[in-house]
């Protein structure tokens, strides 16, 4: 089968099975099997290929028909510029997410080389961890998961990424086991927010393949808030800010778990949907 026939097939197979981006999937999926970039496809369209890499990629279309993200079959996502892997033990890092790291550097402004201290709250991949450490060479960030197999691919990526002394993993159910005297600069969370009884808020793929503990957060949506933000509030320095990635219609209801904070503000994304909320801790 050649290149073109082979991308021709499955964009076939995935509009039929209304996967999004169909295209893109295949292309996606054909670049990793061949270890190519999209210019390559396109340039060499009659190239044959190998038994082996038919036999990979029509593998690889079958378990993206059957809704597995594009993201777990090739085990990388980018992130703020940065080469992540992934796996189902973690979440799919979201553009979207992107704006947590915005809004610290914004907050932190021109003195991004001045030491100081950052706690990542369920960092799962590391993506915001990762991200910061690449932009705030001054930094020490202690970065936290409640699970075992997700840190390991999290240290995995700090190791690749040549930030595995600059960024020190530890379990812990979201800050318990940080120290808990006012140490922090930054507690930054990018939280599970989607009430366990409204499912179909997330795309199927979410549901059925991205861990369900980094996606549905309780009855209300808001359970981890509720705890994150005492927390926090203990471990930051007077000043210090909390910055966290919010769902698109629980900005009010968070507002409201930040009495006696000051100057809270949000950021939309690029739809105009509040993402994140950042509030300064009292001095």
């Amino acid at each position: 089968m050649q290149i073109k026939a082979a991308l021709k097939s499955a964009i076939e197979i995935l509009d039929k099975n209304d996967i999004g981006s169909p295209r893109l999937n295949a292309e996606t999926l054909l670049m990793f099997v061949l270890e190519r970039d999209r210019a390559y496809l396109y340039a060499h369209p009659e190239r044959e290929l190998s038994r082996e890499e038919e036999t990979r990629y029509l593998q690889a279309v079958e378990e993206r028909r059957q809704g597995k993200p594009s993201q777990y079959i090739t085990g990388h996502q980018e992130f703020w510029g940065l080469d992540l892997i992934v796996s189902p033990a973690v979440l799919i890092p979201r553009p979207e997410t992107e704006h947590v790291v915005e809004t610290v550097l914004e907050l932190v402004g021109e003195h991004r080389r001045r030491p100081m201290k950052i706690a990542d709250v369920g960092t799962g991949s590391g993506c915001i961890a990762l991200a910061l450490a690449s932009e705030l060479p001054g930094a020490e960030i202690l970065a936290l998961d409640i699970s075992p197999q997700t840190l390991e691919i999290a240290r995995a990526n700090a190791a690749r990424l040549n930030f595995a002394g600059r960024v020190t993993f530890q379990q812990s159910d979201l800050l318990s086991s940080a120290p808990q005297d006012a140490h922090y600069d930054f507690v930054v969370c990018n939280p599970p927010y989607v009430s366990e009884d409204e499912p179909e808020k997330v795309q199927r793929q979410v549901r059925e393949f991205e861990p369900g503990v980094a996606v549905f957060a309780g009855k209300s949506g808001l359970e981890v808030y509720q705890r994150l933000i005492p927390q926090a509030k203990k471990v930051l320095k007077p000043g210090g800010w909390l910055v966290m990635e919010i769902g698109y219609s629980i900005e009010d209801a968070v507002r409201n778990l930040l009495a006696g904070w000051r100057q809270v503000r949000v950021t939309n994304d690029l739809q105009g949907i509040p993402r994140v909320l950042a509030a300064q801790k009292q001095d």
